[in-house]
């Protein structure tokens, strides 16, 4: 298949009244009933009972409120560091957002000052919280201050969106991340190790940055995102191609690629480990890591009258296996 114009082949503090009452069914009838005559001043006495025993019910239950709530800023919502900030009322916010409200307490409106919690810092000293990313396998439990910089790089943490077209915030794990480049972005999706792209554009002079394209290949029970893109780079446009792993960086190194491109007796060819898609695809562009084609290389490898881009890129992926015996990584090919 050949497309043109850049073209691929192939929160409460509390419980109310009802909840004290939803959370102690039997609390009221073991203290007072089992005890008291059945007659109607027992029964009127019982009930005074009972609206007492729910009043004490509620300001005993009030003091159990979540710590983790008390360092929940009222503003963003997200967990608060030092500095915490409070007005003269005693009501918090973070760093972050205690500009974003110019300096008046979002609760009572009073001027915020400098004035710090010292008091709830130190609170927050002493927890130790599971990962956010628990629901995603992550088992590890943090102190509360370590807690911020292991989610950052988190092995469990919700990919990125691969798709370089366009500022996608969709993030997941890899298989909502695949569903998702098939059916959002009409991503081809593509079974093998092997490849065999044309990529033809009919005005090569003309490049924009961020010419792109990404196909999706399956192999080895993994995906790898192909990108092969036309930019400025400094006054002259260049062509490149590289592989991104759907994956933790760890992961990808098990694996290599080559690409060749070539034409007229003529061949350039790259080899090497793909990129995780931890990386943006920014970043493995502007670091050159891939197979980078000058525009008159370019023009030459499509023969003619150098009016037309036609480059043929073919390549293969394959995964280094450790040979136990001789200590060497041994390629193992896909049929």
């Amino acid at each position: 298949m050949e497309l043109d114009g850049f073209g691929c082949l192939s929160s409460s503090d509390g419980l109310d009244e009802d909840e004290i009452r939803h959370h102690h069914p039997h609390h009221h009838h073991h203290q007072f009933s089992s005890s008291k005559p059945h007659n109607a001043t027992a029964n009127n006495n019982n009930n005074n009972n009972n609206s007492v025993n729910n009043v004490v019910g509620s300001t005993a239950i009030a003091p159990a409120t979540n710590v983790h709530e008390l360092l929940e800023c009222p503003v963003c919502t997200n967990s608060m560091y030092p500095p915490i900030h409070q007005c003269h009322n005693g009501h918090t916010l973070c760093s972050t957002c205690k500009t974003r409200v110019h300096n008046r307490c979002p609760t009572c409106r009073q001027e915020l000052g400098d004035i710090r919690c010292l008091a709830l810092e130190k609170v927050a000293e002493s927890l130790e919280l599971p990962c956010k990313y628990c629901s995603l396998g992550c088992p590890e439990i943090f102190p509360y201050y370590s807690k911020l910089k292991h989610e950052v790089v988190c092995n469990f943490r919700p990919y990125n969106c691969p798709y370089a077209g366009s500022e996608c915030s969709t993030v997941g794990d890899i298989p909502f991340l695949v569903s998702h480049l098939r059916d959002d972005h009409k991503v081809d999706m593509h079974t093998g190790c092997t490849f065999n792209h044309r990529y033809v554009k009919s005005n090569p002079r003309e490049v924009e940055n961020a010419t792109w394209m990404l196909t999706v290949f399956h192999c080895f029970g993994q995906y790898f995102c192909l990108h092969f893109e036309a930019f400025q780079l400094g006054m002259a446009p260049v062509y490149m191609a590289f592989l991104r792993f759907m994956g933790d960086e760890t992961e990808a190194r098990s694996y290599s690629y080559s690409l060749e491109v070539g034409a007229n007796g003529r061949k350039l060819i790259w080899e090497g480990s793909p990129r995780s898609i931890r990386d943006s695809h920014q970043k493995v562009r502007d670091s050159h890591d891939g197979l980078i084609i000058q525009r008159n290389m370019a023009l030459f490898f499509s023969g003619g009258d150098k009016k037309e881009l036609k480059l043929r890129v073919t390549g293969r992926i394959w995964k280094e296996q450790q040979n136990p015996e001789a200590s060497v990584g041994m390629p193992n090919l896909c049929s």
